[in-house]
């Protein structure tokens, strides 16, 4: 059956869509850590407040280094990862589109001139 597209093709050619998983600690909770480790004096051990808090360790050292990242000039605040992100994406998107259409360009040509060498 050539010639018809099917929904997994359709699908290839949008992109996938996808939708962003859960965040598993509350935002609130994440402000509230950051604002904790920053008013502490001399400053904790992150496992040790990780511990007392309920979350993972590694989770609150992110948390701190984007909201440092966030106020300087050097580093990618939190909307310009999520834009370049989603700039990847549509390029990478763009990109596929494009190879579809050079791909179909390539066959229908070759219909329409079958004595044209490939």
């Amino acid at each position: 059956m050539r010639g018809k597209v099917t929904a997994g093709q359709m699908g290839l050619m949008r992109g996938a869509q996808t939708m962003p998983a859960p965040r598993k600690y509350p935002l609130e909770l994440r402000e509230r850590a950051v604002r904790m480790y920053r008013t502490a004096e001399p400053k904790p051990v992150i496992r040790r407040m990780a511990e007392e808090l309920g979350v993972h360790h590694e989770a609150l050292r992110n948390w701190i280094w984007q909201a440092e990242a966030d106020e300087r000039d050097d580093l990618l605040t939190t909307e310009e990862k999520n834009e370049l992100a989603q700039l990847r994406r549509e390029v990478r998107d763009l990109r596929r589109a494009n190879e579809v259409l050079r791909t179909a360009s390539a066959f229908f040509a070759a219909q329409l001139d079958p004595t044209r060498s490939r």
